[in-house]
């Protein structure tokens, strides 16, 4: 803190540097008691070379700075040559330039404030008055007035060239001029002895600031500058802002096509080429392909009815073979029309139908190229092999659905809508999981090899028998098929006499037993013997009341099954029946089966 600075006696008073006054103001006035104390003290200095005061003395004036007084230097010479004790000198060289706050203060003295330069013309601080001007009397501190050479004290050195000599007057200012101080420059007006070097000065809006506040205007004779960098930043971010804008909405616009298009390329998926269409024949399009041309639609009306139904093509002469159900609502003089898988179509007539096998025969005439569908052999089919089911449920044609025989020689009966028995059908059938729908009916079920093993003809509904929309039900993969061999023979018949034989065995069953295997009953129907009189059962040795339980070594449970398997032969086939009679035991008897006409 003292490097460079001089110091003073403990004893001596620090001087305060008073702040300038605005220009064109009042000077600054000292504190009077600093004002009494200084001039006491410079009374004090002078001893015995001034001698006491008068009384009547001028009004005290602070002393002039150091920068107009002597060098401290010649005013410590001027007392020792008077005989007066010298005032105490810092022990270290003075500060030959004298610069405020380093020159006459002490290091104890304060920080002064910021110091401009004085304005000319303006009377200096401390009551200093500017100089040329004469003032009267002893000035303040006893320091003679300028000119007047004090006793003991060497004269102040020469004025540098182009000054006057210290004590020359001044010339006087002309009268009548408005007394408006000059404006200082506008580097002193802003200088901070305090600020760090190469700072700029706080401003706000062209104005100085003090302690963070906005200053007054400050008038250099230039017009403030504006906050060009306040601008620039407001113009950067309004950029920025645009182009967030911008970007935002043109990503936005990008997303919604890349959402909405799948990408901004057009998408082209892999795909096989085409092949040549050729399937192995036993796959079940190779099936398909083979089958359907040889499979129709039939629409039947008469007699206020209507119905649909498959068939297909048994022989080139136009027979075709469905179920008796599909053509009985014609009757005698109903209408038969077929529509073939080309899409070509043609009246068909009613060759001959038999409600026991529900089978019927059509024919269609004036349709050439017409493809028979081969026929299989039921009797070497297995439970397990593969089927495919064609036909038009609830019309449409040429569907085409897939399975396997899920069982054989699965007894049903169906029909029986008259009431009289006359319509009932009793059928050993084939049973398949290949879905079967009302339309089917007729269609071949045919094998690995596209030929026929079956007839479709009938399906075992959930609960009632009736759909949920009070319609006709559809599959649960129940259906079941008349074997073919039973279906050729009897088609066979039609197309040759127009009429079905039935094969029997002359007795009439207790169809009200409950018990295990089919019952002979008492009597007949219309009050006969229930044992045909000749007849292949009386010839064999069965009796009214013997209870048939196997038919070629197979259990009959009722008399339903046995008319099944009795029909699934032809009249003149020889058959092994199982029967027990009373309390003995089983016995076994030979039977020729006989014929009846439908």
């Amino acid at each position: 803190m003292d490097d460079g600075k001089p110091t003073q006696p403990t004893g001596s008073k620090a001087r305060w540097w008073s702040r300038p006054g605005a220009a064109g103001g009042a000077p600054s006035q000292p504190e009077p008691g600093e004002a009494a104390k200084d001039a006491a003290a410079a009374a004090a200095s002078a001893g015995d070379a001034t001698g006491p005061e008068p009384s009547t003395a001028a009004p005290v004036t602070p002393p002039t700075p150091a920068s107009e007084g002597p060098p401290a230097e010649a005013q410590a010479a001027a007392a020792a040559s008077a005989g007066t004790p010298a005032r105490p000198q810092p022990l270290h060289e003075p500060d030959e330039y004298r610069t405020p706050p380093y020159g006459e203060p002490g290091p104890w003295a304060p920080a002064p404030p910021v110091q401009r330069p004085a304005v000319p013309g303006a009377t200096p601080p401390h009551g200093t008055p500017a100089h040329g001007t004469h003032t009267h009397g002893t000035p303040a501190h006893g320091t003679p007035a300028h000119g007047t050479p004090t006793p003991g004290v060497p004269a102040a050195a020469p004025a540098p060239p182009g000054m006057p000599p210290q004590g020359t007057p001044l010339p006087p200012e002309p009268q009548g001029a408005p007394q408006s101080p000059s404006q200082p420059s506008p580097q002193w007006l802003q200088y901070d002895p305090w600020r760090a070097p190469g700072q700029q000065p706080l401003t706000q809006n062209g104005q100085l600031t003090q302690n963070g506040q906005p200053g007054h205007l400050v008038h250099s004779g230039h017009p403030p500058q504006p906050a060009r960098k306040g601008r620039r930043r407001g113009a950067l971010a309004l950029a920025a802002l645009l182009i967030a804008v911008v970007a935002g909405g043109v990503g936005g616009g990008i997303g919604a096509y890349i959402e909405r298009n799948g990408g901004l390329t057009r998408v082209e998926l892999p795909q096989a080429g085409r092949d040549n269409g050729v399937r192995p024949p036993d796959s079940v399009a190779g099936i398909a392909a083979s089958a359907l041309p040889s499979v129709v639609t039939l629409h039947v009306s008469g007699g206020g009815e209507a119905g649909t139904g498959t068939g297909f093509v048994l022989d080139r002469k136009g027979h075709i073979l469905t179920n008796n159900h599909v053509v009985d609502p014609a009757g005698e003089t109903g209408d038969i029309s077929v529509t073939f898988s080309s899409g070509d179509t043609a009246r068909a007539t009613l060759v001959g139908k038999d409600s026991g096998y529900d089978l019927a025969v059509v024919k269609v005439t004036g349709v050439s190229n017409l493809t028979p569908l081969p026929l299989g052999n039921s009797d070497n089919v297995q439970v397990g092999d593969p089927v495919v089911a064609i036909g038009a449920p609830f019309d449409l044609q040429n569907t085409v659905t897939a399975g396997i025989i899920s069982a054989k020689e699965r007894p049903i009966t169906a029909g029986g809508q008259k009431g009289d028995g006359s319509d009932i059908s009793y059928v050993d059938a084939l049973q398949t999981d290949a879905p079967i729908n009302p339309g089917n009916s007729g269609g071949p079920l045919v094998d690995s090899k596209a030929r026929v093993i079956g007839i479709n003809s009938a399906i075992r509904a959930a609960d009632d028998g009736v759909g949920s929309d009070g319609g006709q039900p559809g599959s649960i993969g129940l259906g079941f098929a008349i074997p073919i061999n039973q279906g050729k023979r009897v088609a066979e018949e039609l197309i040759n006499t127009g009429r079905a034989t039935h094969p029997v065995i002359g007795v009439s069953l207790d169809m009200k037993f409950t018990g295990d295997g089919a019952r002979v009953g008492d009597e007949g129907r219309d009050g006969g013997p229930s044992v045909t009189p000749g007849g292949p059962a009386a010839k064999a040795g069965i009796r009214p009341g013997d209870v048939i339980t196997k038919v070629d070594g197979q259990r009959v449970h009722s008399g339903e099954e046995l008319i099944v398997k009795i029909r699934a032969h032809r009249p003149g086939d020889e058959l092994e029946l199982t029967l027990r009679r009373g309390g003995s035991g089983a016995r076994t008897l030979t039977l020729t089966l006989g014929s009846s006409g439908s």
